[in-house]
C-alpha cells in the first residue's frame, strides 16, 4: 500500500468524519467492496473504518476495542463457527470454523482448531473494532465482524459472523472488549526496506545452512542470519534448493490437487497473521473481472481468492528437515511480495506425500512455458 491512500483527499480533510462516512456509504452502495471503496476516499481501510466509531446514521457502525487481541481470540471459541479471513494484495484466504486451541503471549498467538489454523504476530496489530454494516435487504440481519488493522491501516485479519454463529455470545464478546474511547490513529506506512545486493550475501554460507536445516521454521532465523530477502535467497540457492515454475503454476497446481483428491496447505499472509487451509480442494473456479484476473477454490468451510493477473515469479522451493524434504510452491506479486504458499498436507513427524511430490515435479519450468509461448 502507498502512502497516497493514507493521506486523506482535500474533501475528506475539509468534512471529516461525517463527509467520509457518507462518501464512504456512496462507494459501498455502488457496488465497491470495502477495501475498495475506502482505498477510492485517498484512505487506509482502517481509518475509514476508524471514522464510523460513535453515533451518526450511516449503515456501517462501529465500536472500537481494546487491544488485548489474545484474550479476544480466546473469547471467540463460545460463538461457535466464524469466518476468518486473511488477505494481503492478491490474495484473499477464507475459512469457517470455531477458534478454538487459541494460546499465546502478546506479541505472539497460534490458533490450533480444526478449521481455524492461525499464525498471530501480535506486535503487528494496532486497532481493533467490531463492525456492523446494515443489510440491502431489510428482512436480513446486519453483517457482523471483528476487523483488525496495522498502523497505517492495512487488515491483518478479520471475523465473520454466518448464519450458525452464536450471535448472542458474539454481541457479549464485543461488549466485554469495547473500548469506545480509544481513538485509534494510522499512520503512512514505512518506506520498504530495498533488499541488500545479492554481492553482499554470503552466498556459500547461504546455501550450507540452507542444507542443515532440519525444520521448515528455521528458514526465517536463516534470513535474518545472512541478511537476504526471501525471493533473494531463491536465487541464491537457485539449482540446488529452489527453481523457476511457471507464473500458472497455481492454477494448475489447484486443478491436479482437485482431481486427484489430494489434500494440499494453503498458507496466505498479512503482516500480523499466516492463515492456513489443510485439506482437500474441489471447486476450482477462473473468473475476469473488469481490470482483474482471478483462480477461486469454493469450497464449503474454504474459500480461496488468488489474483493471478499479479502473479510475476513463482518458485518451487525444497527445505531439508528432520523428516525428509518438504517442497513447497511459492509466488511473488509484482512488488516482490509473498502472495502465497502451497504444501502438501502432512504434520510434523511425517513424511511429505509422495502425490505432492509427484504433482510438483510436473509443473513446467519458466523456460519450458517462455518456450511454449
Amino acid at each position: 500500500m502507498t502512502a497516497a491512500l493514507l493521506t486523506p483527499t482535500p474533501g475528506a480533510a475539509l468534512h471529516g468524519a461525517p463527509g467520509i462516512r457518507a462518501r464512504f456509504a456512496t462507494a459501498r452502495a455502488s457496488g465497491l467492496r470495502a477495501r475498495d471503496a475506502a482505498h477510492s476516499l485517498g484512505l487506509s481501510e482502517g481509518a475509514v473504518v476508524a471514522a464510523h466509531a460513535g453515533e451518526h446514521a450511516e449503515p456501517l457502525k462501529v465500536v472500537p476495542l481494546r487491544c488485548d487481541w489474545l484474550a479476544l481470540l480466546q473469547a471467540l471459541e463460545f460463538c461457535g463457527p466464524l469466518m476468518a479471513l486473511t488477505r494481503n494484495n492478491g490474495v484473499v484466504h477464507e475459512k469457517t470454523g470455531v477458534y478454538a486451541n487459541v494460546s499465546g503471549s502478546a506479541t505472539m498467538g497460534i490458533a490450533l482448531g480444526h478449521d481455524i489454523d492461525l499464525r498471530l504476530f501480535f506486535s503487528y496489530w494496532h486497532a481493533g473494532f467490531a463492525v456492523s454494516e446494515a443489510a440491502a435487504n431489510a428482512g436480513q440481519p446486519p453483517a457482523q465482524s471483528l476487523q483488525f488493522f496495522d498502523a497505517s491501516g492495512l487488515a491483518v485479519h478479520k471475523v465473520f459472523v454466518r448464519e450458525a454463529t452464536d450471535r448472542a455470545a458474539f454481541d457479549a464478546v464485543v461488549a466485554q472488549f469495547a473500548q469506545p474511547g480509544a481513538g485509534y490513529v494510522f499512520t503512512a506506512p514505512a518506506p520498504r526496506t530495498a533488499p541488500q545486493p545479492d554481492a553482499t550475501i554470503d552466498a556459500p554460507g547461504l546455501r550450507a545452512a540452507w542444507a542443515a536445516m532440519q525444520d521448515t521454521h528455521e528458514f526465517f532465523g536463516l534470513l535474518r542470519r545472512f541478511g537476504a530477502e526471501r525471493q533473494q535467497s531463491l536465487r541464491l540457492v537457485e539449482g540446488e534448493f529452489a527453481h523457476r515454475t511457471s507464473r500458472d503454476a497455481v492454477t494448475l497446481l489447484l486443478d491436479e490437487a482437485a482431481m486427484e483428491g489430494l489434500p494440499i496447505m494453503v498458507f496466505v499472509g498479512s503482516a500480523g497473521c499466516i492463515q492456513i487451509h489443510t485439506g482437500p480442494v474441489r471447486h476450482i473456479k477462473p473468473m475476469d473481472t473488469p481490470g482483474a484476473q482471478w483462480i477461486n477454490v469454493l469450497d464449503e468451510g474454504f474459500n480461496l481468492h488468488l489474483r493471478s493477473d499479479l502473479v510475476a515469479h513463482a518458485w518451487v522451493v525444497q527445505k531439508p528437515t528432520a523428516d525428509g524434504v518438504v517442497t513447497s510452491v511459492e509466488v511473488f506479486d509484482t512488488d516482490g511480495e509473498l502472495m502465497a504458499m502451497f504444501f502438501g498436507a502432512r504434520k510434523p513427524g511425517q513424511a511429505e506425500l509422495q502425490g505432492w511430490r509427484d504433482l510438483v515435479a510436473r509443473l513446467p519450468g519458466e523456460r519450458e512455458v517462455e518456450h511454449a509461448a
